[in-house]
């Protein structure tokens, strides 16, 4: 199914006449360095294509032959057409130590064989093209490969290992390697003599692809692919070897690749990273949920940190009014991809319609609301729930799989895992601060968990709830009270209850509330009259609502979430109060 999807993906893309996808053999590849020679072959100098500055600096891409998959000792004997690296193009080695040395010229120097032969076949071709006829020329004056070590961007050039070139004849608006007479040699005329299968994709009777091609994954290795079986590993089966083992066409092939490489490109919008994990997505037909999921999900762009929220904010206000109720039923994909030695691993792979997603990631939007001061975030994204969750607010720092976990919860409206909440609270005693976005996570959190209980109990609001009387609850609202009457006793203090015993209130209330009630009648006893009478009907009306038997000796996970919700709400109701005052 996942190959299917990404087949039909392709043939959307390729029909539409604004989608810039690559072809049937072709790739956009990025080229950082051109050869810049006149019609007769000799160089003139080297050309920098790249743009932008530090982590934005992007080399230009070009539309050329697709990349050969090569692997093993006899790889050099593969060439890319007119495009490569260094190794294959001016046989420059690699960098290396000096014991390595002596194998990594004689390694570029059949490489650079390999590639000359590619381009001379290609000239005897086509005797008539002349950015052919160039780069068979350049390669036929052996003091051009030492002319173009003096050029000043040669050191440049050659610092990094893999680093890309292709040619370009002087007067010519593209490059050799795009010339058509070059991308045109894709045709497959071998295709009569490839074996014959049904297609896992397509289902019809075509010519079968023995290698898949690589899938460019961040943090794999090149040459990583989707589906591959190595020869002579175990995995053959029934006398059949490699491909054919899982037979795909070489036209579907070439369609699944193409279109997961698209969506894993750098310039896509369908892809987002959690971890070392690389999610893309798509539907079958334009949907507004593919253009706005990954703002929902990924971190905000440095530029406009605000995007997130107006597209969370502009999407969540299309499905009220029903305006994406037409797109409802198309089908909608989400696949989850990690690097894995030559294989790529797959992490998770989710298929529904757009209208089941949508409501799911609606239904999460609203159990995360809850009550805000002034100036906080309206939307919280992905990103924004987990950094709130992790050490030093820094996504590295989280437990390996909690982002795909969080994610999957979302898609699939189940609860959220058990780690978030256990983050969670880890980090409100590390932190001694209760944000909004962390009450909302506990909120949610516990309004998700026993929502499909036989016998739920009442869920939990999103502003302060006179009428919730669960003990660990009151607790959190005690504990605001308490602390507010301290600050407003002693204004600018150094440290206040909230730094010195919020994590023994949280957890084991019985051990400290009796302290901070009598602490509280000293602070008490330094207001008016009117103010030490409101402050005391106040904690009364909480007292009153507690055990008779006393406070709980200790407070399970699930009940320090809610005495951090009861604490929040407390805290956001008594400075509604008194920013209301101040107004009047």
């Amino acid at each position: 199914m996942i190959l299917q999807a990404l087949y039909e993906y392709y043939q959307r893309k390729a029909a539409d006449p604004e989608s810039t996808i690559a072809p049937r053999g072709l790739e956009w590849k990025e080229i950082p360095y051109l050869i810049l020679i006149d019609k007769k072959g000799n160089f003139l100098e080297l050309q920098d294509t790249t743009e932008g500055v530090g982590k934005q600096k992007r080399a230009k891409k070009y539309l050329v032959v697709k990349s050969k998959g090569r692997t093993g000792s006899n790889s050099w004997q593969t060439a890319n057409v007119f495009w490569d690296h260094f190794g294959y193009v001016l046989a420059q080695p690699k960098n290396t130590d000096d014991k390595g040395m002596p194998k990594a010229l004689d390694d570029a120097a059949k490489q650079n064989k390999s590639f000359v032969q590619e381009v001379r076949r290609l000239a005897e071709m086509h005797p008539s093209n002349e950015d052919i006829q160039a780069v068979a020329g350049f390669y036929d004056n052996p003091e051009n490969l030492q002319r173009i070590k003096t050029d000043p961007l040669w050191e440049e050039c050659i610092k990094k290992d893999g680093t890309n070139l292709s040619f370009k004849v002087a007067g010519q608006n593209t490059i050799a390697a795009a010339n058509p007479d070059v991308t045109s040699s894709t045709e497959d005329c071998s295709e009569k003599d490839e074996p014959i299968g049904i297609c896992l994709i397509t289902g019809k009777k075509a010519p079968i692809a023995i290698l898949n091609s690589a899938i460019t994954i961040p943090g794999g290795k090149s040459g990583a692919k989707l589906v591959g079986f190595q020869k002579k590993s175990g995995y053959d089966s029934y006398y059949k070897e490699q491909g054919m083992n899982a037979p795909i066409s070489k036209e579907a092939e070439a369609a699944y690749t193409t279109a997961l490489n698209t969506l894993l490109g750098k310039d896509s919008s369908n892809k987002y990273h959690l971890h070392d994990t690389s999610v893309v997505f798509w539907s079958q037909k334009p949907a507004n949920l593919e253009q706005c999921f990954s703002f929902i999900f990924a971190p905000p762009s440095k530029d406009n940190p605000d995007k997130n929220t107006e597209i969370i904010r502009d999407f969540l206000q299309s499905l009220s009014s029903g305006v994406l109720n037409d797109e409802d039923e198309t089908p909608f994909y989400i696949l989850g991809l990690a690097p894995n030695a030559a294989r790529i691993s797959i992490r998770f792979w989710r298929q529904g319609t757009v209208g089941e997603f949508a409501s799911h990631i609606r239904q999460h939007f609203k159990d995360l609301e809850i009550i805000k001061s002034k100036n906080q975030r309206v939307y919280f994204s992905l990103f924004n729930l987990l950094t709130q969750v992790a050490s030093l607010n820094k996504m590295e720092n989280l437990p390996p799989n909690l982002a795909s976990d969080l994610s999957q919860s979302i898609w699939d409206n189940q609860p959220y895992p058990t780690t978030l909440q256990m983050q969670c609270l880890v980090r409100i005693k590390a932190d001694r601060n209760i944000t909004s976005i962390r009450a909302a996570i506990l909120k949610a959190y516990l309004n998700r968990k026993f929502r499909n209980h036989h016998n739920p109990p009442k869920e939990i609001q999103m502003a302060l709830d006179l009428e919730n009387k669960n003990q660990a609850y009151l607790c959190g609202r005690l504990f605001a009270i308490l602390k507010k009457i301290q600050s407003d006793a002693i204004p600018g203090a150094n440290s206040t209850i909230k730094e010195r015993y919020y994590g023994a209130a949280s957890t084991t209330p019985t051990t400290v509330f009796g302290r901070l009630l009598s602490l509280s009648r000293h602070h008490l006893a330094k207001f008016d009259t009117g103010k030490s009478v409101y402050y005391e009907k106040l904690l009364q009306s909480v007292i009153t609502d507690l055990d008779s038997n006393g406070l709980p000796k200790y407070l399970s996970m699930d009940d320090q979430s809610r005495f951090a919700i009861g604490y929040y709400h407390q805290r956001e109701d008594l400075y509604k109060t008194t920013t209301d005052k101040e107004k009047n």
